[in-house]
């Protein structure tokens, strides 16, 4: 009889060190997995912060017929730009502003915007202040006028701003 109890706690203990480890690898990768989960989201979010643009200013052009907004924006983030495809610029009357669409070739009436970097490069570096010029489809009025500039993933900026006297 004492043997066979013997042979049993043996069998259990092995057990329970089988267990045990499996239950500690299992532990230890699930771990990992949640660090390397919560590493790509910090990583993500370090990345959005880092592409940052500010309004500096922004105005209506009324030498052109009909007139468009010239909105100066700084790249105040991190990160430099070079496609301005995915740039989404809304500017107009107070609570009605409009969706304006990147295009290099942007002209009166198209409801389109171009955008023009400090230095002419083609590339908007940090630091850098671009001229933003949206072309309406008709005539600007109202009394008050906003505008923002929402980067693809980055933080957008708004601006208010009165038509010029």
């Amino acid at each position: 009889m004492g043997f066979s109890v013997t042979i049993s706690h043996i069998l259990m203990v092995i057990g329970s060190v089988v267990l045990a480890s499996g239950f500690s690898v299992y532990t230890l990768y699930t771990g990992q997995t949640l660090q390397s989960n919560i590493l790509q989201n910090v990583s993500d979010v370090r990345t959005h912060m880092s592409l940052q643009v500010q309004i500096v200013y922004a105005t209506i052009d009324n030498s052109t017929t009909p007139s468009h907004f010239v909105i100066y924006v700084k790249n105040i983030g991190w990160i430099l730009m070079n496609n301005f495809t995915y740039l989404d610029i809304y500017v107009g009357e107070y609570g009605k502003a409009l969706l304006y669409t990147y295009s290099p070739t942007a002209h009166n009436g198209t409801g389109t915007f171009n955008l023009t970097d400090a230095n002419g490069d083609g590339v908007w570096e940090p630091r850098e202040t671009a001229v933003i010029r949206a072309y309406s489809t008709s005539d600007i009025e109202g009394v008050m006028f906003e505008a923002k500039v929402v980067p693809f993933r980055g933080l957008a900026s708004s601006y208010l701003f009165p038509p010029p006297p």
